[in-house]
């Protein structure tokens, strides 16, 4: 391989990587998006945050945008439905932005679902996905929404697609799964 065209792949990874906050590149190359998608979704996520920070309303601690295809998730707890409509709005008018979908429920206190029990059911999911060998866990986002378990994605195949569905229902305290989760073609 040409020197040249080495290093440039080099920066392009590098660039990937940082922009789309994934730690390795084991996780970008595992990616079932091209590395100009997964750069494209990233900086969509990222205009998207920056947006929510300089909202009045909206809070980027809330609701988080994902990005999949240029299609933007947005996933988290509102307070009011203003929140919801600028929220929606902001990513709608994002370039590059083809479809938002929701995934967005009242903020309520519950005594038998908070942080502690949302983080161990993220953990737990994580886990059993790395464990299982058929999935390519890295492609796999997993978020969780008063015990709540919503994936979104890009996998490689609908057994992938199955089995990520069936390791977040498993798992103790899950009240329900919600799955963003597409199978590339």
């Amino acid at each position: 391989m040409n020197k040249h065209i080495a290093i440039y792949l080099i920066l392009i990874l590098m660039a990937v990587m940082s922009t789309t906050g994934c730690s390795t590149i084991y996780k970008g190359a595992m990616d079932e998006r091209s590395v100009g998608q997964q750069t494209s979704d990233a900086t969509i996520s990222a205009t998207i945050m920056k947006r929510y920070l300089d909202d009045d309303d909206v809070s980027v601690l809330s609701i988080e945008p994902y990005t999949f295809m240029s299609h933007v998730y947005l996933v988290g707890e509102y307070d009011n439905s203003v929140q919801i409509t600028k929220a929606v709005s902001i990513a709608q008018n994002v370039e590059g932005v083809k479809g938002v979908s929701t995934y967005l429920v009242p903020k309520k206190e519950d005594p038998t679902c908070g942080t502690t029990d949302n983080l161990g059911i993220l953990a737990s999911v994580k886990k059993d996905l790395i464990g299982d060998g058929d999935i390519w866990s890295t492609n796999v986002e997993v978020k969780v929404v008063q015990c709540k378990v919503i994936l979104l994605g890009l996998v490689g195949s609908q057994t992938q697609l199955d089995k990520s569905i069936a390791h977040a229902k498993a798992v103790e305290g899950v009240r329900g799964v919600k799955s963003y989760l597409k199978v590339k073609k």
